[in-house]
């Protein structure tokens, strides 16, 4: 009997052993864990911040709109002798359209005395000449 019971002290021995071995292990695990946890939430809050400050950004350009805000506009046009050529058009009451190739393919004049709007188809094989007499003539 001695022998049984030294052999079960030794089992029960072992168990305990396997037992805190264990315990350990799922320790470390739940550490391990946890911090995995809460790097993903400061990680998460970051990406927060991110994400508002890119909000932000964007609302910023949309209020500027596509051709930027008045600053960067005005540097443009200055730069630019077919912005300014278009906006001196403009100004006169004649929009200038393109093609998808982005050549100037059609003109609305609007005579403002009159009301009256002209729809002008451009041709290449008519000269600028011809074009801007018809234009100022549909404005008179």
């Amino acid at each position: 009997m001695h022998h049984d019971k030294q052999h079960s002290e030794t089992v029960s021995a072992r168990n305990s052993l396997d037992h805190a071995s264990h315990i350990v292990e799922l320790d470390t695990e739940k550490f391990r864990i946890a911090k995995t946890a809460s790097d993903l939430e400061i990680e998460g809050e970051r990406l927060e911040q991110e994400l508002e400050g890119l909000k932000n950004r964007l609302h910023e350009l949309d209020e500027q709109g596509v051709e930027g805000d008045e600053a960067a506009k005005a540097r443009r046009e200055v730069d630019d002798p077919t912005i300014l050529r278009l906006k001196v058009y403009r100004s006169l009451g004649i929009d200038i359209e393109t093609d998808s190739a982005g050549n100037y393919n059609k003109a609305v004049i609007r005579n403002i005395a009159t009301g009256d709007v002209h729809v002008v188809n451009i041709d290449p094989k008519f000269s600028r000449f011809f074009y801007s007499n018809y234009f100022w003539q549909t404005m008179q």
